[in-house]
């Protein structure tokens, strides 16, 4: 079963020679950031290997989520939650974005009091967040059988369409003045004096000043050919898409055994609440120290396996020159295959918490490769080793929701100019500058 086609985009077809910035990656937080610098007036191009939105930022959730977030995301979300409120009327085409509100369960580790003692973080601003239970709790979320003993209902969070989003973006970006390829890879960042001056791209090279790398859970590869260390891993997460329901919940519900959020085409969109795959791989082993405090907080969640993604990693290539054919040209579109079991097990429990869900059927399911760093934030932050080199990835699975503001966040930092909010937290240095880097899950 083919994962999810996002809407197609027809790419630009001549390469400049020379831009203000290059962008890397396709996916929202890059489309996103070549919106932003193009309606500032720079000349933006992006490239990106396959095709726009294709890889994670089509397969997620479309959750647009405050609740529930790392507190130091929670000032650029915020941020994130009123560009989309504008976003279509923006950029003049749809993204399915509304407004419907989030509702968390409160059994296993997401209890009564730690969401309670997550609350705290929203001090300051006007959430519109509480708890609920009982005939309230079944007013927000009707017909539910789920064994929920409450649920801290946030209505000011909502979803979007993922194989929507991305590709009208970019699209509003185009409109702006940005040249987007797909199908062309950047090879590699090129540089003089210390300084950068350029990409090589599989179809030529282009001489810029800035470079922008957002590329998903392909950032570390990059990253490394360029002698930065990117402490970054890949972790799967699998879906399900249904037919459409009559008289379904509005609000997303996110408990231990399932995720589900209504989607436009009058369908759901279900997953685990808490389960993930994390295929071995050697960067496992490389990266071992740096993870070992999130492995240590959400072992839980994660369910390891060896697989053949352990022989393909093996064989790819970690340095290559600016000729060179690069890995990211040998695979397009990172496509891995979901895991059938934590489909079957989401999909069980959905239909016994939503028993309108029975006569439902399952029309596709696909999995997405999450890019994650060791302290599940991501990094936004030029490279003090390579000035002109911005890295905007590692989003740990919560880089749909923010992308709007990650994207104004990326074009404040590369123009110099005020940001949108502190950047403090997602700097790149944190990783070696003695900080504690380790998830805060906010309670």
């Amino acid at each position: 079963m083919p994962g999810p086609t996002p809407t197609p985009f027809h790419s630009d077809v001549t390469v400049p020679t020379q831009v203000d910035v290059v962008v890397i990656g396709g996916g929202i937080i890059g489309v996103s950031t070549a919106l932003e610098l193009a309606e500032r007036g720079r000349s933006v191009l992006l490239c990106e290997k396959g095709d726009i939105g294709a890889e994670q930022s089509s397969r997620n959730w479309g959750w647009v989520r405050l609740g529930m977030r790392d507190p130091r995301e929670i000032p650029l979300m915020v941020e994130a939650i009123r560009l989309w409120k504008g976003l279509d009327a923006r950029i003049g085409r749809t993204t399915g974005y509304t407004q419907s509100g989030i509702a968390f369960g409160a059994s296993g580790a997401r209890d009564a009091d730690n969401l309670e003692r997550w609350s705290q973080n929203l001090n300051g601003y006007q959430s519109g967040a509480w708890m609920v239970a009982d005939t309230d709790l079944q007013a927000l979320l009707p017909q539910h059988a789920v064994p929920l003993e409450c649920a801290f209902h946030m209505p000011q969070d909502g979803r979007a369409e993922p194989q929507l989003a991305a590709p009208a973006i970019a699209e509003g970006a185009r409109d702006r003045g940005a040249t987007i390829l797909t199908l062309c890879a950047v090879r590699s960042v090129e540089s003089k004096a210390g300084k950068v001056t350029g990409v090589v791209t599989e179809r030529g090279r282009v001489r810029c000043d800035q470079v922008v790398l957002a590329g998903g859970a392909w950032s570390r590869l990059f990253a490394g050919n360029a002698g930065i260390e990117l402490p970054q891993l890949k972790v799967m997460n699998s879906v399900l898409r249904t037919s459409p329901v009559e008289d379904g919940p509005e609000v997303a519900l996110w408990s231990d055994d399932f995720a589900i959020r209504k989607r436009a085409d009058g369908g759901y969109s279900i997953a685990s609440g808490h389960e993930n795959t994390v295929d071995l791989v050697p960067d496992s082993f490389r990266l071992a120290q740096a993870f070992l405090p999130a492995f240590r907080q959400e072992w839980r969640s994660l369910r390891f396996r060896l697989t053949k993604r352990w022989s393909v990693e093996s064989a790819e290539r970690r340095k290559w020159s600016p000729d060179d054919v690069t890995p990211f040209e040998a695979c397009r579109i990172l496509d891995p295959v979901p895991s059938e079991k934590a489909i079957q097990n989401a999909w069980k429990t959905a239909r016994a918490g939503f028993p309108v869900l029975q006569g439902a059927k399952i029309l596709q399911t696909w999995a997405g490769m999450i890019d994650v760093t060791p302290d599940a934030i991501p990094v936004m932050s030029e490279i003090d080793s390579l000035p002109g080199l911005f890295i905007a990835t590692g989003f740990s699975g919560h880089g749909f929701g923010i992308g709007p503001g990650a994207g104004r966040l990326m074009a404040d930092l590369v123009m110099g100019a005020a940001p949108i909010v502190d950047p403090y937290e997602f700097r790149f240095s944190r990783f070696s500058d003695g900080s504690r880097v380790a998830p805060n899950p906010g309670y």
